[in-house]
């Protein structure tokens, strides 16, 4: 069992790369996994850590957890204020060709177990998603009606955090995110797994921004690309870190566009 990849630690919190097909932590909705980012963190720094937020299973990229109760909580306080700025990278289906915001409400998803006692008629909540094209691909290959297919590399930024917002969003905009089982497209998540050997979501959580709860440092922390690397490469679309690093700095601190529905 290897150790997960620290991206930062001091004596407050820690920021790991989590790996893609991982729970956070246990979860009697998947009562067959045993790997868990929180038991394996906690097993490699030898104390306790406590989750701060969290990521689809599938989603790989950056995930902190606070080493007490006190910044657990100060690091909440921050996400509700709106104080932290996520960066994503996604392959989705489809030449994307404009930049753009995403204004378009999405109703509680809820689980038959979890929330069985939940009320099912609340309203829709706001949900906001920028999104920017950077790479395409066309391969010589028919997988729906076309004869080749085509395939965008897009940043995307959610300026709020409902549930599988992005997967959600970037199906409204028929540009579904590859290896998404959910809200994706089967006849293009069978032909990576085929052609690719892909078996993930292709979506990373690449860039967080946030102040440092006791220092109020901003810390600007990378994941890496792990397998996506590989199928970047393929398709000749950038690999190195500096080239993602720039383009979220850059794309981060932009005005959000006209807002779409």
């Amino acid at each position: 069992m290897s150790d997960l990849t620290i991206l930062y630690q001091d004596a407050y919190l820690v920021v790991v790369d989590k790996p893609s097909g991982m729970l956070v932590h246990r979860s009697f909705l998947d009562k067959h996994e045993t790997e868990f980012v929180l038991q394996r963190l906690r097993d490699q720094l030898g104390q306790h850590v406590y989750p701060v937020h969290r990521l689809d299973k599938p989603t790989s990229g950056i995930l902190v957890f606070a080493l007490s109760a006190e910044i657990a909580r100060a690091l909440g306080e921050q996400i509700v204020a709106g104080h932290w700025q996520k960066g994503y990278l996604a392959v989705i289906r489809g030449f994307l060709k404009t930049a753009g915001t995403l204004d378009y409400p999405l109703k509680e998803q809820l689980d038959n177990i979890a929330d069985k006692f939940a009320r099912q008629d609340k309203p829709a909540q706001e949900a906001v998603t920028r999104y920017q094209p950077l790479h395409t691909v066309e391969l010589p290959f028919s997988v729906g009606r076309y004869a080749t297919a085509r395939y965008s590399l897009v940043a995307l930024h959610p300026l709020t955090g409902r549930k599988h917002q992005l997967r959600r969003h970037l199906a409204h905009l028929r540009h579904p995110i590859v290896g998404d089982t959910s809200h994706g497209d089967g006849k293009h998540n069978a032909f990576f797994k085929t052609q690719f050997a892909n078996t993930r979501l292709l979506l990373c959580a690449y860039t967080l921004r946030f102040p440092h709860p006791v220092t109020g440092v901003n810390l600007t922390l990378h994941a890496g690309l792990a397998e996506l690397a590989l199928l970047f490469a393929q398709f000749a679309w950038p690999t190195e870190p500096a080239y993602y690093q720039t383009m979220f700095n850059q794309f981060l601190e932009q005005e959000p566009c006209k807002k779409s529905q």
